[in-house]
């Protein structure tokens, strides 16, 4: 008896070692799919925005989406230099973002919403991602005056560097001019939102835009990506570190489809890491049309313009 244990004894343990080893690979296997499933990101009812203030994360309210962990990543427009191979990435991992565009200078081409980069936002918008606007000529807001105007200086455009005095109704025609801009290139409608450059506002300003039918976003203090920084002082291994360290569910994130200043490019080298990195940590992706604070607002104006639209159609003045 001992002699036959003893012989049987090595089989046994070789079987029991491949089941063991198979049933690792397995589980590993389901966990690398796992995090590279795209999910869908939270919606919910609408939240006040801050008047002059980045948005924080926000808590997600239970069931109301497959991921308790949504983020809402964005880009502003820049250069372009690295746009294509931040669809690259973003094609590859599966995650859909919310474009926030401007007509500004690029290293190739008519500016950023002029017809060299059209196709480039055609295919974006087949892709499933969402656009908003930055103002047209890239207008920063830098005071308020009396009467309800405000000072502003564009970055780019025929009145690059100069100082104009606006009031809300010149602010909300340059919103407009890049939103209708987006539509006329993609064919889809952006978002009713708008990101005025540099996160730059003022109650006022804000309120002025929301009479004109805009929410204004900003980004999470986390989600403040860092591409805009000094590569000497910032490089990309300590703001990728300091982005998968302070990240939180709920945060919108913000980077750039290319910085002027930056030596070394922050996409796509930290890009896609990031993202990797995010999803092992039970993140997912969505654009902000699902972001809570901001969905409602979504709604009820593609409401308000279906409504508009067949009461046209139907020959309603």
């Amino acid at each position: 008896m001992g002699q036959r244990l003893s012989h049987v004894w090595p089989w046994f343990c070789l079987a029991l070692g491949l089941w063991l080893g198979a049933g690792q690979a397995h589980a590993q296997t389901a966990l690398a799919q796992g995090a590279a499933a795209p999910q869908v990101g939270a919606s919910g009812p609408a939240a006040a925005n801050g008047a002059n203030q980045p948005s924080a994360g926000l808590p997600i309210a239970p069931g109301t989406s497959p991921c308790a962990r949504p983020l809402y990543l964005t880009f502003d427009t820049g250069h372009m230099g690295v746009a294509d191979l931040i669809a690259d990435v973003l094609r590859r991992q599966q995650v859909r973002v919310t474009f926030f565009a401007a007509h500004e200078p690029t290293q190739v081409g008519d500016g950023s919403l002029g017809e060299h980069w059209a196709p480039w936002w055609r295919e974006r918008a087949a892709e499933g991602h969402a656009f908003a606007s930055h103002t047209h000529d890239h207008v920063y807001w830098k005071s308020d005056l009396p009467g309800g105007r405000f000072r502003v200086r564009a970055s780019a455009g025929p009145d690059k560097n100069k100082t104009q005095h606006w009031d809300g109704v010149q602010y909300c025609q340059e919103i407009n001019r890049a939103r209708d801009r987006l539509q006329s290139i993609t064919g889809k409608a952006p978002l009713p939102l708008f990101r005025a450059p540099g996160g730059k506002t003022s109650p006022a300003l804000l309120s002025a835009a929301r009479a004109c039918g805009f929410a204004h976003v900003g980004w999470a203090p986390a989600g403040f990506l860092g591409d805009e920084l000094s590569s000497q002082t910032h490089p990309n291994a300590q703001l990728l570190q300091t982005a998968l360290a302070n990240i939180r569910p709920g945060d919108i994130l913000m980077a750039h489809l290319g910085i002027w200043s930056r030596q070394d490019p922050w996409a796509p080298a930290v890009l896609e890491p990031l993202i990797v990195g995010l999803k092992h940590k039970g993140f997912c992706f969505a654009t902000l049309r699902e972001h809570p604070q901001y969905a409602a607002h979504v709604r009820q104006t593609a409401d308000g313009r279906s409504s508009t639209a067949l009461a046209r159609a139907s020959g309603v003045p």
